[in-house]
């Protein structure tokens, strides 16, 4: 079981990329396209033209790592992004929604309240 920090950001990058490119490709195209070092250590998620297809890649202390998803049937849904984006980030929560199939757009998240106990 994987399980991603919490209080680190996930990038997600809305231009399809080919599923060719391993460590090295998909390093290039955090540098280009987030503008990042895969050093940081953030979570980077890529997904391929037919959307049947996500790679994360993160920086674990002491190497890369790449975990891959390839549904049998069915597409991953795209979060919305603007038309000049290339990118957006996510949380944990969205990240399990679009990993286990639950639609971003129907979903809401309701606002928390805070309670102070005395």
């Amino acid at each position: 079981m994987l399980t991603c920090p919490t209080h680190r950001p996930i990038y997600f990058c809305a231009v399809p990329v080919d599923f060719r490119k391993s460590f090295d490709g998909l390093t290039g195209v955090i540098t280009s396209v987030f503008e990042l070092s895969v050093l940081d250590g953030h979570l980077f998620l890529f997904i391929n033209k037919r959307r049947d297809r996500i790679k994360a890649m993160w920086w674990d202390r002491d190497g890369l790592v790449i975990a891959y998803k390839r549904l049998e049937k069915g597409t991953f849904e795209m979060p919305r992004v603007s038309d000049q984006s290339t990118h957006l980030t996510l949380d944990a929560t969205q990240l399990s929604m679009l990993l286990g199939g639950v639609s971003l757009a129907a979903a809401k998240q309701r606002r928390k309240r805070l309670t102070i106990t005395r």
